[in-house]
């Protein structure tokens, strides 16, 4: 596996995912301050809530730019049979016969990537999965709590 590639992978769309979100705020911020948002009564309220929007779509393009610059310092760390999973690390696990594929990513929970003819979702430590997964190892099994529901899950592979 060259993970080197799949973290390529993942700073592109997250570049794209930034884009489209400078690309909104910018339309925010234009729709706030056009003479037609211009409040006409007290309670016209228009521009206020194109601003609100630009502001949160800002905040959110700030947050990709922090995912971005911490999957650009991720080292391509190779994990070996015996290592447990940590950030970094390709990890694939099967669940009621199904195989599911997992990077474990410093942020950008969420984002999905297809690898090597796979989809590769982003998990984070933080996230409910990222944190039964941590510190497991190749060949363990472990009951998942995900939704209120436990389910039996090997961890296949950790790369």
């Amino acid at each position: 596996m060259n993970k080197r590639t799949l973290i390529k992978k993942i700073v592109g769309r997250l570049t794209e995912e930034l884009e489209v979100y400078f690309r909104a705020a910018r339309a925010s911020r234009t729709e706030a301050t056009h003479e037609s948002s211009k409040a006409e009564n007290k309670y016209d309220t228009r521009g206020l809530e194109a601003s609100y929007l630009a502001h949160g779509q800002s905040k959110q393009a700030a947050e990709l730019q922090a995912a971005i610059a911490a999957f650009e310092k991720l080292a391509a760390r190779k994990f070996g049979e015996g290592d447990v999973v940590d950030v970094g690390a390709f990890v694939e696990v099967e669940l009621s016969g199904e195989k599911s594929a997992y990077f474990i990513g410093p942020k950008a929970g969420g984002t999905e990537v297809m690898h090597d003819k796979q989809e590769v979702l982003v998990i984070t430590p933080e996230s409910p999965l990222g944190k039964q997964l941590m510190g497991k190892k190749q060949g363990e099994v472990l009951k998942l709590e995900l939704a209120n529901a436990k389910n039996q899950c090997r961890v296949i592979r950790v790369a």
